[in-house]
C-alpha cells in the first residue's frame, strides 16, 4: 500500500546544534507539508521500543543512550511519494556517503549521529507515525 505520508524525527544532535528551523526549512523547500509535529523527549522505555528491530545489534545500547540524551522532534510529512522522496532528501546514513545538498550531508556529525530519522517504507511510516502521534488517525 502506497501512502502519501512519511514519519521523520530530528534527532537530539539536531536540536542540541540548533538545526531545527534549517532542516524543516529544506523538508518544505523540497514540497512536503508538515501535518502533525512535536517537540518530546523519549524515555529509555519509549527508545528500546521505537528500535526494537535493532535490540540484537552490538550498537543498541549505544542508540537508546543517544536517542534519550536530549528532546527530538517528531513529524508527519505528507507529499506524493512521500516516503521514496524523503528518504532522497536526507540521504545516506553515513553523511560521508551522502549526496551533496541532503540532510545528513549538511548537518550530521557521524553515521551514528545523523541529524534525521526518515522511515523506510509505508508501513514503517504507518507504525512510527502512530508510536509517536497516538490516538490520531495519521494515516
Amino acid at each position: 500500500m502506497t501512502t502519501n505520508r512519511t514519519f521523520t524525527m530530528l534527532k537530539p544532535d539536531s536540536i542540541e546544534k540548533g538545526n531545527i528551523g534549517a532542516i524543516l526549512e529544506k523538508i518544505n523547500a523540497a514540497g512536503f507539508r508538515i501535518v502533525a509535529m512535536k517537540l518530546t523527549q523519549m524515555t529509555e522505555n519509549d527508545a528500546k521500543a521505537f528500535y526494537a528491530v535493532h535490540n540484537e545489534r552490538p550498537f543498541f545500547g549505544e542508540l537508546v543512550e543517544y536517542m534519550t540524551r536530549g528532546p527530538i522532534v517528531a513529524a508527519i510529512l505528507e507529499k506524493s511519494n512521500a516516503v521514496d522522496d524523503f528518504r532522497a532528501l536526507i540521504g545516506a546514513t553515513n553523511p560521508e556517503d551522502a549526496a551533496e545538498g541532503t540532510i545528513r550531508k549538511l548537518f550530521a556529525a557521524s553515521i551514528s549521529e545523523n541529524a534525521v530519522h526518515g522511515s523506510d517504507s509505508d508501513e514503517n511510516a504507518a507504525i512510527e507515525g502512530a508510536f509517536h502521534f497516538s490516538g490520531r488517525e495519521m494515516f
